[in-house]
């Protein structure tokens, strides 16, 4: 038995409630990550605005998490480059000593990648990785792919030209 506070007259007014209400843990796990991953109760900004800005950023930064782990587990199948730039799959496959393919890995592999990257083992009874391995394993990339970038650009020289 759900019980609400909403008038609940027919079994549409029942369906919507329920909608909702199975939509809690979602919305959950999103104050989650603002919370335990970007630390958003430690922030010591000084004024509103400024709280404002960090909190908008972190905003995108969570629900891009959550997206990202719970569309690996909607769409395994799915090509990663639906969510990842060309050089961010192509790095995540040399760093495993491959060659990038054609077409892209699937978004399923690409996650259990980039989540062995923030430390998941991807043992056999692990299950799926979670929000925290993921945000480790995407700064990781992020370093990884500015590393590769770097690399392809010409040298400078350094001193007296």
């Amino acid at each position: 038995m759900l019980m609400s506070t909403h008038d609940v007259q027919s079994f549409e007014d029942a369906s919507r409630v329920v909608g909702w209400y199975a939509r809690r843990w979602l919305i959950e796990r999103y104050n989650f990550v603002l919370k335990s991953g970007c630390r958003v109760e430690k922030l010591q900004l000084e004024t509103q605005e400024r709280l404002e800005r960090a909190l908008a950023t972190y905003a995108l930064v969570a629900w891009r998490l959550l997206w990202l782990t719970y569309e690996a587990r909607k769409n395994p199948q799915a090509p990663c480059d639906c969510v990842l730039e060309a050089c961010e799959w192509q790095v995540l496959q040399l760093h495993n000593a491959d060659q990038p393919t054609e077409p892209p890995p699937s978004l399923r592999e690409a996650i259990g990648r980039i989540a062995q990257l923030g430390g998941f083992l991807a043992r056999k009874g692990d299950g799926q990785p979670g929000v925290q391995v993921i945000w480790r394993g995407l700064a990781r990339l992020g370093d990884l792919v500015a590393g590769y970038q770097l690399a392809l650009q010409p040298p400078y020289v350094v001193g007296n030209a």
